[in-house]
């Protein structure tokens, strides 16, 4: 008798009991059937793939299309949340995803994004400056980790610094859980007014920011740059480009307090923090499986255990447990702030690796370099167990991280 099919595993999992580990689920899964099939909260299934190897085809093969974004979208296309998804590079395949990564891509260069590390320094000073004249405890997620990347990105962009508190409401809402549509909604239009009158401005009063370089393509005789797609393109960086560096100073700092030996380690040597913050960042998951963004097949696709997975299926790539997997990294679950060979996908690879990758090393090394010259006894103000994930959102952030030194 040929055995039942098993049901789909209702996804996401459950919270773990510390907000420093991944739900032990994931690991179940990548050294089990390392594939299995799982059901979203909207009633959709899908696949989960654990693996390095299978993650890392998911994401380089041209076999799993980033256009799920928009099929998800459909049942709300026409709502500004639903086209800004369907129009975003990160729901994009080529060759509408090259043209429009050629433009943007021009502001990340490596060179230029270096010239970025004194004002970037300049900000973190002046942000420590204003923490170490509070009253202690003080909120390290409110007071440095988020307004760190928000005036990074905003710098970045040619938004005015007192529209900066605005910006991130938006952001914030706009990466929410997905059952919050009614502010998901409000927040894209809100950006979407936001950033037709910013460049309304700027065609008039160009500056050296990103925006205004857009516009100039845009106003290029053979151009294909639209307006919108300005607008699309900076509402793309401005989320992706301070939630999740917000998210990851916080998680960082506990993760390096819930570590002390590797904490010390890293005090006595900061010139090794380079390839410290690359450790954290395979250790430490974005999301709770580490991914954002699905993918869609569009053909039959084998994986490493043999899986054949049918076009016309959503695959959910879990880069979280491929950062951890043992065959790969030796001791994967174990963080070390030394470690020589890490291949690890934190950024993605491929045609989507971030655009902002160098941004934010950079970010995460000038921020950590300064709180251990500045607060050296930096401690938690709170038992760890008193701390909490934000509610109803994408990203794994940090409510709060009261500290002391």
């Amino acid at each position: 008798m040929a055995e039942a099919p098993s049901e789909p595993i209702p996804f996401p999992f459950p919270d773990p009991p510390s907000v420093c580990e991944l739900p032990p689920e994931l690991a179940e899964v990548r050294d089990g059937e390392s594939v299995v099939e799982v059901k979203f909260p909207d009633g959709i299934t899908g696949w989960m793939v654990t693996k390095h190897a299978d993650v890392r085809k998911v994401l380089l093969d041209p076999r799993f299309s980033s256009r799920v974004i928009a099929t998800a979208a459909a049942a709300m296309s026409e709502t500004e949340t639903g086209k800004l998804m369907n129009e975003s590079l990160v729901g994009m395949d080529p060759p509408e995803h090259t043209r429009l990564r050629k433009l943007v891509s021009k502001a990340f260069t490596a060179r230029r994004v270096e010239q970025l590390r004194p004002r970037i320094v300049e900000l973190v000073v002046e942000l420590l400056d204003e923490l170490q004249t509070l009253p202690r405890p003080v909120d390290l997620v409110k007071n440095f980790a988020v307004p760190l990347p928000v005036r990074v990105v905003c710098e970045l962009l040619g938004v005015p610094a007192g529209d900066q508190d605005t910006f991130h409401a938006w952001s914030n809402a706009l990466l929410g859980d997905w059952h919050q549509v009614a502010e998901k909604e409000a927040a894209t239009v809100a950006l979407v007014n936001y950033f037709g009158d910013l460049i309304a401005v700027k065609r008039q009063k160009p500056a050296d920011d990103m925006i205004s370089e857009l516009i100039a393509v845009s106003e290029e005789e053979d151009s294909t740059l639209t307006e919108r797609e300005i607008i699309t393109l900076s509402i793309g960086i401005l989320s992706a480009g301070h939630e999740t560096t917000a998210n990851l100073i916080s998680m960082f700092l506990l993760t390096l307090l819930h570590h002390p030996e590797e904490f010390d380690k890293l005090r006595a040597n900061p010139e090794a923090l380079p390839k410290a913050i690359d450790e954290l960042l395979r250790f430490v998951p974005l999301t709770a499986t580490g991914g954002i963004t699905p993918r869609l097949t569009t053909a039959e696709v084998e994986l490493s255990n043999g899986k054949v997975l049918p076009a016309g299926v959503v695959v959910l790539p879990a880069v979280a447990t491929a950062n951890r997997d043992p065959d790969v990294f030796e001791d994967g679950d174990r963080l070390d702030l030394a470690r020589e060979q890490n291949p690890h996908l934190a950024f993605s690879t491929g045609i989507h690796y971030c655009l902002g990758a160098q941004l934010a090393r950079i970010e995460l090394q000038e921020a950590f370099r300064a709180i251990m010259e500045r607060m050296p006894e930096v401690r938690l103000a709170v038992p760890e167990s008193e701390l909490r994930l934000k509610p109803a959102s994408i990203l794994r952030g940090l409510e709060s991280l009261p500290i002391t030194w």
